[in-house]
């Protein structure tokens, strides 16, 4: 296929999205029906593209030297495109449901479809500065999502989501500056685009460099310590926070460090560096924080924003072990990762569209009421513990795999983080699970009386989620064999 189609594919959503408030719709059934099928249409045709990649650039434009605006897709582009166009149908479906309590939706459903089209965008970005301008983009059109309510707090996490991003991005941009100056290609490559011979000249201050862009895209990865964005962004509608935790934004800070350490500064001169190791440290740190603040978190979306934390840094895990197999490992969590929590946090939506209800002291019970709603929650809790048979099993024996074959010393410090958040992660998530199923005896269901599952637009996504957790657990070997391929660098 012709490359302008991946142009195409990042350009459909953000102009669909921009006409969306601008069209007089006389039924809101109407705008639903444009609006879904904007994002399957698009979605259809990102999967043509994976299926028939094309293998020329498209330069959309090309300023000076070597700054352009172009896309490419190779296989790392394959795997996160992949992900966004088969999650982004669905969670737009689940949006319609549970917008209808929400006010200004035309303006909502604009910024989240833009959001759609720009998170394609980081993905199919073939250099540095292209990813870096869809990466701010990013920031912009999800902050009015992030302050939709108007709140008072909504409003101040904005800020706070603004300020962090902003930072990051400076620090990130500083990475930039010195990939475009002294590197050989402003494509990304993997191995890196960085000559032996200038790394060796200068090589901790590129070290420091490199440091330094790791945690600005580590803003949006919520690394620690620079993560409290994050569970404050809860107080958005869950369709965005489910997109701020599990596909758009966190996933994109992910995607875009594997990008600088892979193909942009090279494994080859990262390993067994004091950088390398400063970041395993930091991200197992991160690992375990997450899951303590978890388990002492009583706010539902609250507690698994902290889930989202330790996970993240699951895959960040594999990328700084910084070999191929630590990427494959990196890459089924990030994909496996968006299943479960996507599913955990449009359950937990689902309960707050419901019930409004948003503490787990207050969920005792709803099993009962909610069967639907709370099997699957069971299911997404089940594989984010990492239980056999399911997808969260999988991505975390991987990692565990890449951390032994990367024989680093520290590494094995990070499969006692694993294990550790391993138990955390049992301890609360199963808090939600054994409350709503087995309340205290003398439990009184006439006070849970209006508590119902909610309607197909909801039910729907949810059950596709957790068959597909349920799929990767059992038949993950097709995935798991192109992620390989991916790493290696022959797909």
């Amino acid at each position: 296929m012709n490359a302008f189609y991946l142009f195409l594919a990042v350009l459909i959503p953000c102009v669909g999205g921009v006409l969306n408030p601008l069209i007089p719709w006389k039924k809101r059934s109407h705008m639903l029906i444009y609006l879904e099928t904007l994002v399957v249409v698009n979605s259809i045709l990102v999967w043509v593209l994976l299926l028939n990649r094309p293998e020329e650039i498209f330069t959309l434009v090309h300023f000076t030297g070597n700054l352009a605006i172009a896309f490419q897709l190779d296989g790392l582009g394959t795997v996160f495109a992949g992900l966004i166009s088969f999650l982004w149908p669905l969670a737009t479906l689940y949006s319609f449901e549970y917008m209808t309590k929400e006010k200004h939706e035309k303006t909502f459903f604009m910024f989240y479809t833009v959001t759609y089209g720009v998170t394609l965008g980081i993905s199919l970005a073939d250099n540095f500065l292209t990813m870096y301008c869809f990466y701010e983009l990013l920031t912009l059109v999800t902050l009015p999502l992030v302050m939709h309510t108007l709140t008072r707090e909504a409003i101040l996490a904005s800020r706070k989501y603004l300020y962090y991003s902003i930072g990051g991005a400076a620090f990130a941009f500083i990475g930039m500056i010195f990939l475009l100056t002294y590197g050989e290609s402003p494509d990304f490559i993997l191995g890196g685009v960085m000559s032996t011979a200038t790394l060796a000249e200068g090589k901790n201050t590129f070290l420091l460099i490199y440091v330094f862009s790791f945690f600005g895209f580590g803003v949006k990865a919520a690394i620690c310590p620079l993560n409290s964005w994050l569970p404050q962004a809860g107080v958005a509608p869950t369709p965005v926070t489910a997109l701020l935790h599990a596909v758009a934004v966190v996933k994109s800070g992910a995607f875009a460090i594997m990008r600088l350490t892979f193909y942009c500064f090279g494994v080859d001169f990262l390993r067994g560096t004091w950088a390398q190791y400063l970041l395993m440290g930091v991200v197992m740190f991160t690992i375990v924080y997450g899951c303590s603040m978890a388990v002492k978190e009583t706010h539902l979306k609250r507690r698994l924003a902290y889930s989202t934390i330790s996970n993240l840094s699951y895959i960040l895990f594999g990328v700084v072990l910084m070999t191929p197999l630590g990427l494959v490992g990196a890459l089924s969590h990030m994909i496996f990762h968006a299943f479960m929590k996507i599913c955990s946090f449009f359950c937990a939506g689902a309960i707050m569209h419901q019930t409004e209800r948003h503490y787990i002291h207050q969920l005792d019970g709803f099993a009962r009421k909610m069967p639907k709603v709370f099997a699957i929650f069971t299911v997404s809790a089940l594989a984010l513990m990492g239980v056999p048979g399911l997808c969260g099993f999988i991505s975390k024996w991987n990692l565990v795999s890449a951390a032994i074959e990367s024989q680093n010393p520290m590494a094995y410090f990070g499969i006692g983080a694993l294990l550790l958040s391993a138990l955390l992660t049992a301890i609360y998530m199963l808090t939600i699970v054994i409350r709503a199923y087995f309340p205290e005896k003398d439990f009184n269901y006439d006070t849970i009386a209006d508590v119902k599952d909610p309607n197909w637009m909801m039910l729907l996504p949810l059950t596709v989620f957790a068959v597909m957790i349920v799929v990767f657990g059992l038949c993950s070997m097709p995935v798991t064999e192109l992620l390989t391929a991916v790493a290696a660098g022959s797909f």
